[in-house]
C-alpha cells in the first residue's frame, strides 16, 4: 500500500503490525521490523523523454492493470508529470525486491498504453514547466510557496520503518542524523536539471531543500518536544499542515513508523532495496541504543546541512563530510563506516552478507547519477539519459 492515510502515530502508541515469530533483539523485540518503500517516478514521452503531464491516465490505466484490491499501490503525486507506487510491508529484502519489481513493470506497462514511460529519475533532465495535479491542497500549496511549489517536480525514495512507540521513534531519529547524508549520497541520481548538468549528484536534495521544513533537524529529546515543533511550524503558516513537514526523518502522520524521506527514487532497483535494508538496520541499531541508555551524539544542525549539501555536491565521488567530527572523509569510508555501525544488527538480520554485495555491485557500477553522465558522454544528448534509464528501471 501507499503508506498513507491511517491513524496518526500521537494515538498510536505502539505498532499494530504483527511481527513473524524468530530472533529476539536486544530490544526485546521478536522478529523482524517490518519496513516498505513509496518510491516516485517521472513520467515521459517514449519517443523524446520529455516529460509529460500524464499522471491521470497512467493512475487509471494502472488501477485496472492492478484491480480494486491493490489499486492503492499506484498513486498520484504533486505533479502531473509524475506517478507513485508503495509496497506493502515486507520483513526480508528479497520480498521487498519482488514487490517493487512487479509494481515498476505493472506500472511501466500501464504507462506504455498512453503512450509514455516511467522512469526513476529523481529529477528531469530536460527543460519543464510541471503542471500541478488537481487538487485543492495542492492548489492552497501553489498559492502560499509560490516559484518554490511551481517548479518543483522531484521524484524521492521513502521507506517506512515500523517502531513500537513515539518515544522510540524520536529516539532514533534523534540518533540517525549523522547517516543522513550517507544514505543521500549513496542514492544520488539527480545531476541533470532544466536542460544542464548541475555540478550535483544529487540536485533534488537541493531543489527540495527549498522547502521551508525540509532538511536536517536539531535533536528532539522526546516526544513532547517533537509534536510542539511540527505545532508551531504549522501554526507560523511555513507548513499548512501536518503533510507539509518535511524533515529528513520525522514519524509518520499516517502510520506507526518512522519515515527516511534523504534518497533520490534509485533507477537500479536493487539499489532501492540496498537504501531501505540500511534505513531498517539504522532505525534498529538506534532503538538498541536507546533500549541500552546510550545518549544520541552532540551535533549541531549546522553541520548536518553541511553535509548533506557535500552529499548531494559529491555523491560517493569525492569526500563526505562526517558532522560528528565536522572533517572531509573519502566518500567510501564512510560508506564503510556506516556499513560498520550496523553491521551486528546486519548479522542478527541474516543481512550482512547481502548488504556486503549489493554495496560492492553499488561500487562498480556507480550511483544513479555516474550512470545518468555516463549515458550522456556517449552522445551529448539528454534523451540518451532518459531512455537508458527507463529501460533499466524495469530490469
Amino acid at each position: 500500500m501507499t503508506l498513507r492515510q491511517q491513524s496518526d502515530i500521537r494515538q498510536v502508541p505502539a505498532s499494530p503490525v504483527v511481527e513473524p515469530k524468530g530472533r529476539v533483539q536486544q530490544t526485546g523485540r521478536v522478529g523482524k521490523r517490518t519496513f516498505g518503500v513509496e518510491e516516485e517516478l517521472l513520467l515521459v514521452s517514449a519517443d523524446s523523454g520529455h516529460p509529460v503531464p500524464a499522471g491521470a491516465e497512467v493512475l487509471e490505466a494502472a488501477q485496472q492493470w492492478l484491480g480494486t484490491d491493490r489499486d492503492h499501490q499506484v498513486d498520484h503525486e504533486f505533479k502531473m508529470e509524475q506517478t507513485e507506487i508503495g509496497s506493502e510491508p515486507c520483513t526480508e529484502p528479497g520480498e521487498m525486491l519482488q514487490q517493487l519489481m512487479e509494481l515498476r513493470r505493472t506500472v511501466s506497462a500501464a504507462a506504455g498504453t498512453t503512450g509514455v514511460h516511467a522512469v526513476a529519475l529523481a529529477t528531469s533532465p530536460f527543460k519543464v514547466w510541471p503542471q500541478p495535479t488537481v487538487n485543492e491542497r495542492y492548489q492552497r500549496m501553489i498559492e502560499a510557496f509560490g516559484l518554490v511549489a511551481r517548479q518543483q517536480l522531484t521524484c524521492g525514495q521513502h521507506i517506512h520503518v515500523s517502531i513500537d512507540s513515539a518515544d522510540e521513534g524520536v529516539a532514533v531519529l534523534d540518533r540517525i542524523r549523522r547517516w543522513l547524508p550517507v544514505i543521500t549520497a549513496m542514492s544520488a541520481n539527480s545531476p541533470f536539471y532544466q536542460g544542464e548538468d548541475t555540478g550535483y549528484s544529487s540536485y533534488r536534495t537541493i531543489a527540495w531543500g527549498m522547502w521551508p521544513t525540509a532538511g536536517p533537524t536539531a535533536r528532539f529529546g522526546d516526544v513532547a518536544t517533537y509534536h510542539r515543533t511540527i505545532d508551531e511550524l504549522v501554526a507560523s503558516g511555513t507548513a499548512l499542515d501536518d503533510g507539509m513537514i518535511y524533515f529528513d526523518a520525522r514519524l509518520s502522520a499516517s502510520y506507526p513508523t518512522l519515515e527516511i524521506r534523504v534518497p533520490d527514487v534509485c533507477t537500479d532497483v536493487g539499489d532501492s532495496v540496498l537504501i531501505a535494508v540500511l534505513a531498517r538496520a539504522l532505525v534498529d541499531t538506534a532503538a538498541i541504543e536507546w533500549a541500552d541508555g546510550l545518549p544520541d551524539p552532540e551535533i549541531r544542525v549546522e553541520m548536518l546541512r553541511a553535509a548533506t549539501w557535500r552529499a548531494s555536491r559529491s555523491g560517493l565521488s569525492g569526500d563526505l563530510v562526517d558532522p560528528v567530527v565536522g572533517t572531509p572523509v573519502p566518500a567510501w569510508s564512510l560508506v564503510e563506516d556506516l556499513i560498520g555501525h550496523v553491521e551486528p544488527t546486519l548479522r542478527a538480520n541474516g543481512e550482512f552478507d547481502w548488504v556486503e554485495s549489493a554495496v560492492h555491485k553499488l561500487r562498480t557500477s556507480g550511483t544513479g547519477a555516474d550512470q545518468q553522465r555516463t549515458s550522456f558522454a556517449r552522445r551529448g544528448l539528454l534523451s540518451d539519459v532518459v531512455l537508458d534509464a527507463a529501460k533499466r528501471t524495469v530490469i
